[in-house]
C-alpha cells in the first residue's frame, strides 16, 4: 500500500473539495494509495481531512492521520485525538523546528504529494520542490505560473 501527503497554502479555497475528491479517489482506485498523512496548519489541511472522511465512507480500507508537530497540540474542532500521529523523530526536536521536521518526515514517508501551491515563494512551495527532488509523484491542484 502506498502513502500520500499534502502541502498547501493556509488560504486555499474551500471550493477545491470536488477536484480533490476526484484526485484522491484516482489515487486510491488506480495507484494503490491507502494511507494519507495530513498536516494541521490551515484551510488546505482542513479541506483534505474533510475529503478523506468522505472517501472513507466508500473506501473503508483507507487510513489517514493528522500528523501533529508538537505533543502539546490539543484536540480541536476539525480533528480528534484518535486521528493524530506524532512522529517519534520529533521527540527531541526544538519546537521552532518541529513543523519543518514533521513536513520532511511526511515527504520521506510518502509516495505521492498532493499540493495546492500558487506562490513559488512560500514554505509550502519549498516542500513541494523538495518532494520533486526526492522523486515523489507531485500533483499540484492550483493554477500556477511556475510549474
Amino acid at each position: 500500500m502506498k502513502t500520500c501527503t499534502f502541502f498547501g497554502h493556509s488560504d486555499a479555497p474551500s471550493d477545491i473539495l470536488d477536484k480533490l475528491y476526484l484526485i484522491l479517489e484516482d489515487l486510491i482506485v488506480n495507484k494503490d494509495v491507502g494511507c494519507f498523512l495530513v498536516g494541521n496548519q490551515g484551510a488546505f489541511d482542513r479541506t483534505v481531512l474533510r475529503t478523506l472522511r468522505l472517501l472513507k465512507v466508500d473506501y473503508p480500507h483507507i487510513l489517514y492521520s493528522v500528523v501533529i508537530p508538537y505533543l502539546t497540540y490539543k484536540e480541536n474542532e476539525y480533528y480528534s485525538e484518535g486521528e493524530t500521529v506524532f512522529p517519534g523523530i520529533l521527540d527531541t526536536c526544538p519546537e521552532k523546528f518541529s513543523i519543518d521536521r514533521r513536513n520532511k518526515w511526511m515527504i520521506k514517508e510518502s509516495d505521492y504529494v498532493v499540493c495546492y501551491i500558487k506562490y513559488d515563494f512560500s514554505r509550502s512551495a519549498q516542500y513541494m520542490e523538495m518532494a520533486k527532488r526526492r522523486k515523489k509523484t507531485v500533483i499540484n491542484m492550483a493554477p500556477s505560473a511556475f510549474d
